[in-house]
């Protein structure tokens, strides 16, 4: 692809990676669960230093491993964090979790594990030093590839609690809450960008939780229409990517939920798929198709001209893969509504998502990469 704003990648990756089991016990030992919701320090038996050090080898051998199976951008893996979302929220100055109330009620999928809910209890701002931008430079620092940097939503710290989880005595403007939020994101892309990044992904399941009928409802229940909802999603990322310098690439990435195989919601993409393709301005989209839950590529008769569509068509839940050439004709039955040149391949999510990790083996994960790979060179050529 030519256009500074189109991914270089016909195989890609979404972000987390299966955690080694030293990396898995380390953590225990430094007192931290396996799905953290805080940023904050152990009490275990292990210093945060210890951790890091173990964290530092563990990113080391995953990027070698990165490398040698023939990804063109790696990524740490989310080693560093417990949760693909929760420990950066946790960093956002202002910014409390707190489990659901009644208002919000939503649970995984045989886990029954409850998101909790982001409440803004005083201005909200970055933290000194940045979010992800250590953990960029660090990762950088080991290969040539391009380092892709993966960060929650700003929507998720919205759109879940509503307007009743900013104070109103902090922000009596919600327009004041959206930019600062915002611009957390705005100086933390600046920041990489200074420091050599070219590719962020921003995950925001906000999207594709709104194409499930209770999620809908759970919209109208917080006061806005999900029709609106959707738009004020775009108008929150729009803002987070606004200023964006031409040579970084910005991906958005939808799923339904990924917690240790467990998913929150389901339903096609119909509901959201005119806003998704006009309201968000990013350069391209990670979309999950690994499932019926996902519904058609109809929706994707809405996409622009110029939108690179990631197809997540190799499931991470479970071990099990389908064959080469049911990917192929997936993929050419996604032909009927974007041209192939505007197409590429991925897994449907990370690898683990939370620490703990899904339900398969590091086998399986490898298998999951080469096939995409495979797939990808066999249909595009040059990955």
């Amino acid at each position: 692809m030519t256009s500074s704003h189109k991914p270089r990648f016909r195989a890609d990756i979404v972000g987390s990676f299966l955690r080694p089991d030293r990396l898995k016990q380390a953590r225990e030992q430094a007192g931290l669960e396996l799905a953290s919701t805080a940023d904050k320090p152990g009490d275990g038996a292990i210093t945060a230093d210890q951790l890091k050090q173990v964290e530092d080898d563990c990113i080391r051998d995953l990027v070698a491993f990165e490398e040698e199976i023939g990804l063109k951008a790696v990524t740490d893996g989310e080693f560093r964090r417990g949760s693909w979302a929760y420990d950066f929220i946790g960093r956002v100055e202002g910014i409390e979790l707190r489990r659901q109330d009644g208002s919000y009620d939503a649970s995984f999928s045989s886990t029954g594990f409850k998101p909790p809910i982001a409440h803004a209890v005083s201005k909200v701002g970055r933290r000194p030093g940045g979010m992800m931008l250590e953990e960029y430079k660090f990762t950088s620092s080991l290969t040539d590839l391009p380092v892709k940097t993966t960060m929650p939503s700003p929507t998720l710290m919205y759109v879940r609690g509503g307007r009743a989880a900013v104070d109103r005595t902090v922000y009596p403007d919600i327009e004041e809450f959206f930019e600062d939020l915002t611009g957390i994101y705005r100086d933390e892309i600046a920041d990489l960008s200074a420091a050599g990044s070219t590719y962020v992904q921003i995950d925001n399941t906000d999207a594709a939780l709104l194409c499930d009928p209770k999620f809908q409802q759970a919209s109208r229940d917080k006061g806005f229409y999900p029709k609106e909802q959707i738009r004020l999603q775009g108008k929150l990322i729009s803002m987070a990517t606004r200023g964006r310098p031409d040579n970084m690439t910005v991906s958005m990435h939808l799923c339904r939920g990924n917690s240790a195989g467990a998913w929150l919601a389901e339903g096609g993409y119909d509901f959201v798929a005119e806003s998704l393709f006009n309201d968000f301005d990013v350069d391209a989209y990670f979309l999950e198709y690994d499932t019926e839950r996902a519904g058609s590529f109809a929706p994707l008769r809405h996409a622009k001209l110029d939108s690179f569509i990631v197809l997540g068509l190799v499931t991470t839940k479970t071990p099990e893969n389908d064959s080469k050439d049911m990917l192929k004709r997936r993929i050419e039955e996604a032909t009927r509504y974007v041209p192939l040149a505007n197409l590429a391949l991925s897994p449907q999510c990370g690898f683990a998502s939370v620490a703990k990790g899904n339900p398969i083996s590091f086998d399986d994960q490898r298998r999951k990469l080469e096939l995409i790979l495979e797939v990808a060179d066999e249909v595009w050529g040059g990955v």
